[in-house]
């Protein structure tokens, strides 16, 4: 088995429009949470109960994808090949010859193209239209994202999606580290996006009662509920050695990749599900509780999730679990389902590169059975060896990253 290192990040957020300014913000604790638009859909007859997201501002497709791109890129895979973008010129990586080949796509996304579909649906039944885009079907697939970015860098090896609920981009990223490590591929870009903020998507949610409208407050006594946020995050895998002769920068080594399901409930999580996906991640990664450093946590802010996560750790790591910085930075950039771990999986990586560890904002007083060690509402400069990325999706699906300093 090979090692797999980081050599780009890439991320569209909330918080901000690239990796760095993302990080940057989580760690002065900016929050992208705040009252939101739905373009065109003043004539809607019912008010929507929910008045708070996190919506990406200040984004103009125009300023970055052609006009002809546009016609064939729902918001979702926008957020994506700019995210890819990114992640691909940090890398410094041309994919060419052999390694176009040698190189994998994997993406993940809850439900794709929603807001494509969105809008046709407002289109044929509220608008009385008799036509749609002649491009909706490529625009809604869930794997438009994987294919734009294989076109866009000549990739030629797998390319496909992942679709797992809140741990699609977990799940993606820990494929993508399975098949460089395994000798399938020798590269991958990998990552997750979602752009759920639609009617349809908001008034589903509403209807499920755990959303929130004062404030996504995890782990926090007076949490209510999350927030749903849009967004992408991207990361280039390479094979350590091929890294290393082509001069890479190394972020980071992928260390351990742990899955299970809870085979329980569609929407309550299992402790036990949620325990034996973190147990498989530091045992893969040969971590112990010491040598975890940080740990960037599913943290929904509904009361479920949050004590369910709590004690996953406390069965997956003992005791040592209430000495490891923990923190979720949902409560900065909100919920972006199933690219929800992308972006925060690009968060974990620059905290243990940069000794900054990203806190949980809105948190006046813990929920005293979430008693961890919380990064609360300030930023923590600490020299971390590793770090996990945790996502426990409905359906008990989960996915935790392991990742530790590279040496």
């Amino acid at each position: 088995m090979r090692r797999v290192v980081i050599t780009g990040i890439g991320a569209v957020t909330p918080l901000g429009l690239d990796a760095v300014a993302t990080y940057r913000a989580a760690c002065e604790g900016k929050c992208g949470i705040g009252p939101f638009t739905l373009p065109d859909r003043d004539d809607y007859p019912h008010p929507l109960k929910q008045k708070i997201a996190g919506q990406i501002r200040d984004f103009d497709p125009a300023a970055h994808i052609s006009e002809t791109d546009i016609a064939l890129f729902d918001r979702s895979a926008q957020f994506n090949i700019l995210a890819a973008r990114e992640a691909v010129a940090d890398a410094g990586i041309t994919f060419d010859g052999e390694l176009a080949e040698r190189t994998a796509v994997i993406t993940g996304t809850g439900i794709g193209g929603i807001e494509s579909i969105d809008n046709n649906a407002w289109r044929v039944y509220f608008e009385q239209k008799p036509r749609v885009h002649p491009f909706s079907v490529p625009r809604t697939m869930p794997s438009a994202s994987a294919s734009h970015i294989s076109m866009e860098f000549n990739i030629q090896g797998p390319a496909f999606t992942v679709s797992s609920a809140c741990s699609s981009a977990a799940h993606a990223i820990g494929e993508a580290y399975t098949m460089v490590k395994s000798g399938r591929a020798d590269a991958a870009v990998t990552g997750g996006t979602e752009a759920p903020l639609t009617l349809g998507s908001l008034v589903a949610w509403q209807a499920l009662r755990v959303m929130s409208n004062t404030g996504c407050r995890p782990f926090s006594r007076d949490r209510n509920g999350m927030v749903l946020g849009e967004g992408a995050g991207i990361v280039v895998f390479e094979e350590l050695e091929a890294a290393k002769r082509r001069g890479a920068r190394i972020y980071a080594e992928v260390a351990g990749y742990g899955l299970s399901a809870d085979a329980g409930d569609i929407v309550d999580p299992s402790p036990e599900g949620c325990a034996r996906a973190v147990r498989q991640a530091v045992r893969e990664a040969e971590l112990n509780p010491e040598t975890i450093g940080y740990i960037n946590a599913h943290g929904t802010a509904t009361v479920a999730n949050d004590r369910t996560e709590t004690a996953a750790l406390k069965l997956a790591l003992g005791d040592g679990a209430r000495d490891i910085w923990i923190s979720s930075t949902k409560s900065m950039h909100g919920h972006a389902l199933g690219g929800t771990a992308a972006m925060e999986f690009v968060l974990a990586v620059q905290a243990l590169a940069n000794g900054v560890l990203p806190p949980t904002v809105n948190m006046a007083e813990p929920d005293p059975e979430c008693d961890l060690r919380h990064v609360q509402n300030t930023a923590v400069e600490a020299k971390v060896d590793a770090v996990l990325s945790n996502s426990f999706a409905f359906g008990g699906l989960n996915a935790v990253l392991a990742v530790r300093r590279f040496a």
